[in-house]
């Protein structure tokens, strides 16, 4: 009697909860810490929750924020994408176990240049750095654009030039290991100490110092071409950017699922959508205007303009697993600490 007794009450417990669990399975969602243009992250994310019925939500942040949030976060992840941002950060993120390695059967098509082997991130786009000036300021000072790196340490663009710190930023780090591959580390340190003589301020973001020249309030900036572009395209014609002659570096942007993520299967997901074409064609909708990592996706027909630009042998690898000690180096020559707001 006491068994049945037993018995009826488990039923009673279990059967309800296995109806409900059964009648309505949870809902799932996703949580995106982004590291481009914040339209392009919004649009990516509600086409995916359109179509895959996972409830999306991002936090926009520069890649240096996201790597410090997410080793913040290490024991207790409250993101499980990281998307966008150069893959010089997300190597260093890798190297610190901070990253599940996931190999999407969509990253079958994306070239290997573009990708790490083991799954680590893969990439969604790739842009080029170069040199982006406001034409008035430069006429007024007599000037022509610069061609070359060795141009931005003329003295008359002393307090002129405004570019990212390389703690914050993923662009101005790419800055920063581009001068050094393009010179050696002994003459590319002494060419940064020099440079830092003519920088007026280091910004948070990489797209800041775009934004500024805009507004007429600064003379020159370093960044990505494809924003320049798309600054240009707004309407500002006093706008001029070039590739330096010399050499330039370049960026790929990446995707990556953050170690021990809780929403697992949601983020393979997202990286599968992420690499399709039709995905990786919704950037230039916005304004984001980059070369796009799968072949079968159309790139925005502003940058065609950019091919040809003379890049530099860029060793990435190199590049990520220096980057700790590189950014104490750059602190310590140019006494500066990376921006907060």
């Amino acid at each position: 009697m006491k068994k049945l007794l037993v018995i009826a009450i488990l039923a009673a417990i279990c059967v309800p909860m296995i109806f409900a669990q059964g009648g309505q399975e949870a809902k799932q969602t996703l949580t995106v810490y982004a590291g481009l243009l914040e339209e392009h992250a919004a649009l990516v994310c509600q086409e995916f929750e359109k179509k895959t019925g996972i409830d999306t939500n991002f936090v926009r942040m520069s890649g240096g924020e996201i790597l410090a949030r997410i080793r913040a976060e290490k024991e207790n992840p409250q993101a499980s994408i990281w998307y966008g941002g150069g893959s010089l950060t997300f190597i260093e993120a890798d190297k610190e176990g901070l990253l599940h390695h996931y190999v999407s059967p969509t990253a079958a098509v994306i070239p290997d240049q573009f990708k790490d082997p083991n799954g680590a991130w893969t990439g969604i786009y790739s842009g080029y750095l170069g040199f982006v000036a406001d034409q008035e300021f430069l006429t007024e000072k007599g000037m022509e654009m610069p061609k070359v790196w060795d141009d931005l340490l003329d003295p008359r663009l002393k307090g002129e030039i405004v570019f990212a710190h390389p703690a914050s930023s993923s662009t101005a780090y790419n800055v920063l290991t581009t001068i050094l591959q393009l010179k050696g580390e002994a003459a590319g340190w002494d060419y940064l100490v020099k440079l830092n003589d003519n920088v007026r301020q280091y910004t948070k973001s990489g797209s800041a110092g775009g934004r500024m020249i805009q507004l007429h309030e600064v003379g020159l900036t370093i960044g990505y071409l494809h924003d320049a572009i798309a600054f240009k395209r707004e309407g500002y014609d006093h706008m001029v950017f070039t590739a330096p002659a010399d050499g330039t570096g370049y960026e790929i942007g990446a995707v990556a699922i953050i170690k021990g993520a809780k929403e697992l299967d949601a983020a393979k997901k997202f990286i599968d959508w992420c690499l399709t074409p039709e995905c990786q064609e919704l950037g230039k909708t916005v304004a984001a205007l980059q070369f796009l990592t799968n072949p079968n996706a159309i790139p925005p027909d502003e940058v065609v303009q950019l091919k040809g630009t003379k890049l530099i042998k860029q060793d990435d690898i190199w590049a990520g697993n220096n980057r700790s000690a590189f950014l104490e180096k750059f602190n310590m020559l140019t006494r500066t600490t990376p921006p907060t707001t």
